[in-house]
């Protein structure tokens, strides 16, 4: 895939899901302890999100790297703003300014009646 057919498909990914996270892995099966800590927090809020498993696809590895001008996977983005990696998003749900973001900008959680 050319860079600029990568850069199109991560725009997509971005522009089509409010909460979009490019990890190594998924969801259910992180592949790294950052992956992991982000979908813990984001699992935690009940956030619903989609992860892309930037381990099935070398070009998207590295693209979303450039895409972001960000050096390190996992990388969250909410309503097409690039929000940060595992550190930031990290500091963020402890002090709970991740959810006041995400609730500013209307995503939407599970109903904790899904549980």
């Amino acid at each position: 895939m050319t860079d600029a057919a990568t850069d199109v498909r991560i725009q997509r990914e971005i522009d089509d899901t409010s909460v979009v996270l490019f990890m190594k892995g998924t969801p259910m099966f992180p592949q790294c302890g950052f992956s992991a800590a982000v979908v813990n927090a984001l699992s935690q809020m009940r956030v619903k999100f989609k992860g892309i498993d930037v381990l099935t696809d070398p070009s998207l590895r590295d693209g979303i790297k450039k895409f972001s001008n960000w050096p390190t996977i996992p990388q969250l983005y909410v309503k097409g703003e690039f929000v940060g990696g595992c550190d930031i998003v990290r500091e963020m749900y402890e002090t709970g300014e991740l959810q006041k973001l995400l609730e500013e900008n209307g995503v939407e959680f599970a109903d904790p009646a899904e549980a």
